[in-house]
């Protein structure tokens, strides 16, 4: 690693801007992700949440700026960071069965029964035990998004970049969701970066949560949650710790929306 970043620091996003033309969506973005964190992104609808992430990611090259990750400037998807997005349904493909599409990134990473023991085994993790021969248009979309988050972590990634990935299921679901992604990130001992529209969602999960104004945008407030661990959605709901973070982040969206530029 570079020496000229900490140890413990993973990733490090470093004056990253964003333009479509002569507009401009991201504005001088600065932060640090370290190990064994979970952070959140959050911000006004519209805010370039996703672009960012897609910048961070090296599926986007960023205007000007970088993303360095362990120690190495992205300019590319790196080897050990994945990528779950919102659309479940986009991002496997329907022709092949649940265990292939999870099987995907693990092409030429070791042998046939190495890479189905991996498989099986990201599969019991987010409970679907017994599902890999099914295809992906015969489970629910839940079930698709556990699916596609067994993908994510079948090649043990370091980082785990999420993009909305419960927004689009029922709320029963979205819960029980959110406390599988809180167990896995300890299962596997990944770091998390989730970018979100949902403010409960980002303080409930995060032990950080950082704040994006209107766009042209940029990180305007980083937050320790400071709630403790493991965490239970009634119990941990009624602290009052996590009633002061939430109205402080639903007050800085609000102000980010009111002063948004046109």
């Amino acid at each position: 690693m570079n020496n000229q970043y900490p140890a413990q620091t993973l990733l490090c996003v470093e004056e990253l801007r964003e333009s479509y033309g002569d507009v401009a969506i991201l504005e001088g973005n600065n932060f640090e992700v370290n190990r064994g964190e979970f952070v959140c992104i959050v911000g006004p609808s519209g805010s370039g949440k996703t672009t960012l992430l897609r910048n961070i990611a090296g599926l986007q090259p960023p205007t000007s700026g970088k993303t360095v990750f362990e120690g190495q400037e992205v300019t590319e998807p790196p080897a050990k960071l994945a990528v779950v997005f919102q659309a479940y349904s986009r991002s496997l493909l329907p022709w092949m069965s649940v265990s292939d599409n999870v099987a995907l990134p693990l092409k030429g990473k070791g042998s046939k029964q190495e890479i189905a023991t991996r498989v099986d085994q990201a599969l019991v993790s987010v409970g679907l035990a017994g599902r890999g021969k099914v295809y992906p248009w015969q489970m629910s979309g839940g079930m698709q998004q556990r699916a596609a988050i067994a993908r994510g972590l079948a090649y043990n990634p370091d980082v785990l970049l999420m993009d909305g990935p419960f927004a689009a299921v029922d709320a029963q679901t979205h819960i029980e969701l959110e406390d599988l992604v809180l167990r896995l990130r300890d299962e596997y001992n990944t770091t998390v970066l989730f970018v979100t529209h949902d403010i409960d969602e980002a303080v409930y999960l995060a032990d950080r949560v950082l704040v994006l104004s209107g766009a042209p945008t940029k990180i305007t407030e980083n937050i320790r949650t400071e709630l403790p661990n493991p965490r239970n959605q009634l119990e941990t709901k009624r602290l009052d710790r996590f009633g002061e973070v939430r109205e402080q982040v639903f007050t800085l969206i609000q102000n980010a929306k009111s002063h948004a530029s046109i």
